[in-house]
């Protein structure tokens, strides 16, 4: 298939995939007496339908290779256990209670030399 074919393919596709959500909103409006319930699980196939069609573009496999690389690299991340977690907390509020207090007595500090000065 050649690129050109492939493109008009691609932009058939993203139009389908429009349609697929504009027919999920309007369908949701059209339908509001009904159950939420209902609407809801209608709304979730449409997306699910919609995802499927948008994946199997050129751009959509891409970005859906981008998500599973994205979930590898989050799985090799270390995440800090508890307690280093409760004593990074700590440091930081003791440095706001710490900066707090510095800003306050430099507030009063000037608020009083401006009283001097203007009397």
């Amino acid at each position: 298939m050649s690129e050109a074919s492939g493109n008009r393919l691609d932009s058939v596709k993203w139009l389908l995939v429009v349609a697929i959500v504009a027919a999920g909103v309007y369908g949701n409006v059209y339908f509001a007496n009904e159950s939420l319930l209902y609407r809801v699980i209608a709304l979730l196939a449409l997306a699910g339908v919609a995802l499927a069609v948008a994946i199997t573009t050129e751009r959509g496999a891409s970005a859906w290779s981008m998500v599973k690389g994205a979930r590898t690299e989050i799985r090799k991340v270390i995440w800090p256990t508890r307690q280093e977690t409760v004593q990074t907390t700590m440091i930081v509020l003791v440095f706001v209670v710490i900066c707090g207090l510095f800003f306050w007595a430099l507030d009063s500090i000037l608020g009083w030399l401006a009283s001097l000065l203007i009397g």
